[in-house]
């Protein structure tokens, strides 16, 4: 999640996008009478769509636990949690395939933006799935729907593949489903953006979500990023029979030399503020406005047209004996905590069903040992576990360092529901009130205070690289001045029509 600060509209400047703002007539009261009626009732429809999709079995988006699975997230100090979350076990109707995603709003609507892109781009990527493993008619069908947005022709000036096609080398390399699935998710992700672009409810246009979208099918591991949530796997050395880190996505910073490049080449500027040198952002050409600390993401057209795509980084890897779980976040954790202590966290909790709210509980307090000053930011966490067999406790694990952190669980306290159980899938996705994670007596009553408070003041000095963290900022700092936002929605949506 990232705030906004408060920004004036510059009158006589909306020239400077091309943006002319519509005249109304006599008809004009009528006519937004008639849009009101129409907007309730597709507002209705789709309320209507969601409760039926979130009944759908093995789709699971609050905080929870099921055998594949432990999820979690908490708002911060900053409003509205912009965090949301999916698994989706037996995705598709494939009793081998599990969908998981993380999704990061940002901006005046980021809240809207990510839940949207959390009901509709799962279902968008099922189709297009079903349509490649069909007959070429219907697959040709589907590719070429609609015609190109801006930020499809955007992707093509910068040498991007927004139709999702491959070349021979990369066929060769990779497996058959990563070639069919790749394609699937480069459709899905550019149709899901173009959605939002034209969605009657949500005003994309300052305002976004980042994307980590994972399809887990046998053993084979598809990923497809935008923005800087990240996915990680833990898997076991056996040498010396301990947990590694392994990062499978890179956060898309605007300072990574390919993003750079791109963003320039369509004339966006790319630099840092004197008062935060280590981040850089993404600015249009003739205003500092917006400031978006991310190369890619669904919405914020402001920036479609300069550089900024919502093309996902693909990535594929075949699942090992050896690895043993994977695990999604925003950047509220990844801000102040690094790969290896996410792993050393989760590989402590002596649940599956605790590990996402405990590592959330983690990095809260990590932020007051990191960033004393700052707002907390929203946190979200998705535990997916390759071996799903309920009986394997992730206490069992026997990586050292995870047993020397556990020796920090001991003197703390937690609670449990009513229940006796630490978790239900019935309870609330939002949880403003950080909680104190307490243990039951058979689970040896070990908690997390004693171990945030020894391992994280040695975290506070540490070095933090790209990979691992940046330092906690806005990641959009203000809205452009010179546009009125609504109007440029609005004449959005009239030309789709």
């Amino acid at each position: 999640m990232g705030s906004c600060l408060s920004s004036h509209s510059s009158r006589g400047s909306t020239s400077r996008l091309g943006l002319n703002r519509k005249k109304h007539g006599k008809g004009s009261q009528n006519d937004r009478k008639k849009s009101n009626k129409t907007n309730g009732a597709s507002w209705s429809s789709s309320i209507r769509k969601e409760e039926h999709l979130h009944k759908i079995p093995g789709r699971f988006f609050i905080n929870g636990s099921s055998n594949h699975a432990s999820m979690f997230t908490q708002q911060g100090k900053k409003g509205t949690n912009q965090d949301a979350m999916l698994v989706w076990e037996n995705f598709g109707m494939r009793e081998d395939t599990v969908f998981c995603g993380i999704f990061d709003g940002h901006g005046p609507y980021g809240h809207l933006v990510s839940k949207r892109v959390r009901d509709s781009l799962p279902l968008k990527l099922n189709s297009y799935i079903e349509l490649a493993c069909g007959d070429d008619s219907r697959r040709n069908s589907l590719s070429t729907l609609g015609s190109m947005n801006s930020e499809e022709t955007l992707a093509v000036c910068c040498d991007e593949e927004p139709n999702g096609s491959l070349d021979s080398n990369e066929r060769e390399k990779h497996p058959e489903i990563f070639t069919l699935l790749k394609e699937s998710f480069l459709k899905a992700f550019r149709v899901m953006d173009k959605e939002l672009r034209f969605h009657s409810q949500i005003n994309s246009f300052c305002s976004g979500s980042t994307a980590v979208a994972l399809i887990k099918q046998g053993q084979d591991l598809i990923i497809g990023n935008v923005g800087d949530s990240r996915a990680i796997l833990a898997t076991r050395d056996e040498a010396n029979n301990s947990l590694t880190a392994v990062q499978l996505t890179v956060d898309l910073k605007p300072n990574l030399p390919k993003e750079e490049e791109r963003i320039k080449r369509c004339k966006g500027r790319v630099f840092s503020l004197q008062d935060e040198p280590d981040v850089a952002r993404v600015w249009l050409p003739n205003n500092n406005s917006p400031g978006l600390a991310m190369a890619r993401a669904f919405g914020d057209f402001c920036l479609k047209d300069f550089g900024l795509i919502s093309v996902p980084e693909m990535s594929y890897r075949r699942i090992t004996e050896k690895d043993e779980f994977i695990v999604l976040a925003t950047d509220g954790v990844w801000d102040v905590l690094s790969n290896m202590d996410v792993v050393e966290v989760v590989s402590s909790a002596p649940s599956r069903a605790s590990t996402a709210r405990i590592l959330v509980e983690f990095a809260v307090r990590a932020w007051s040992y990191k960033y004393p000053t700052s707002k907390v930011d929203d946190c979200a966490v998705v535990c997916f576990f390759l071996n799903a067999d309920p009986s394997d406790s992730v206490a069992s694990y026997s990586d050292a360092r995870a047993s020397d952190l556990s020796e920090h669980l001991e003197n703390g306290n937690c609670r449990e529901d009513s229940s006796g159980g630490l978790v239900s899938l019935e309870r609330s996705a939002t949880v403003r009130n950080s909680f104190e994670p307490i243990l039951s007596e058979e689970e040896g009553n070990r908690t997390p205070r004693d171990m945030m408070e020894s391992n994280l003041s040695t975290m506070v000095g540490s070095e933090w690289s790209a990979l691992e963290g940046v330092s906690r900022v806005n990641t959009l700092l203000a809205l452009p001045r010179f546009v009125d936002v609504e109007e440029h929605h609005k004449s959005d949506m009239n030309l789709q029509n």
